[in-house]
């Protein structure tokens, strides 16, 4: 089996029909941990200080994965979005981590798309994906966490039906506090 690569350039579209979701394997860390960085580089240039972001790592990134994926147990599920043999997105959700929620809840930890494949059908892929695996696993809503300056984030998970519960917290970057919103909305329509 050949180990999965991301893109260098990326089409504009791609078609729905196409995108095949997975499981993550160890194999993908590396493609995955690309998409991560450059994700992180792009989403959060202005929102987070730029030698936070320059200093990020696709080898150490991707060893995180490894580890993580390793230790990750039933509850956490990774998936990856494919198309056409490349990797071009990844998403992961489990049990929410929040203390203030009541128990039983879920949280979408992560979701970054190749950025060459922003608004082409892939990040909704991943998202319902994770929602048909909570549904399977008996959750009954899923929150996350965004940067609150993250506007085209933001307005991807209003589309999909989310919305802020009231909750906010900073998230350290590079000695700076970047402040989240949370967001929730029930797994099933």
């Amino acid at each position: 089996m050949s180990t999965p690569r991301t893109l260098d350039t990326a089409p504009s579209s791609v078609p729905a029909a196409e995108i095949r979701i997975r499981d993550m394997a160890d194999a993908d860390c590396e493609a995955v941990a690309g998409i991560r960085v450059r994700g992180w580089r792009t989403a959060y240039a202005g929102l987070m200080p730029a030698s936070f972001l320059a200093a990020l790592s696709i080898e150490e990134d991707a060893a995180r994965r490894r580890e993580r994926l390793a230790q990750a147990g039933s509850s956490v599920v990774n998936v990856v979005a494919e198309h056409a043999g490349d990797i071009v997105g990844w998403a992961c959700h489990g049990p929410s981590r929040d203390d203030d929620l009541p128990p039983g809840e879920a949280e979408l930890y992560a979701i970054y798309v190749h950025d060459g494949r922003l608004s082409t059908g892939v990040g909704r892929s991943l998202l319902r994906s994770c929602l048909e695996r909570c549904a399977e696993s008996g959750y009954e809503r899923i929150r996350l966490w965004v940067l609150k300056g993250n506007t085209r984030a933001r307005a991807f998970y209003e589309r999909a039906g989310f919305t802020p519960d009231g909750a906010e917290e900073p998230y350290e970057a590079g000695g700076e506090l970047v402040p989240e919103v949370r967001y929730v909305r029930a797994v099933s329509p």
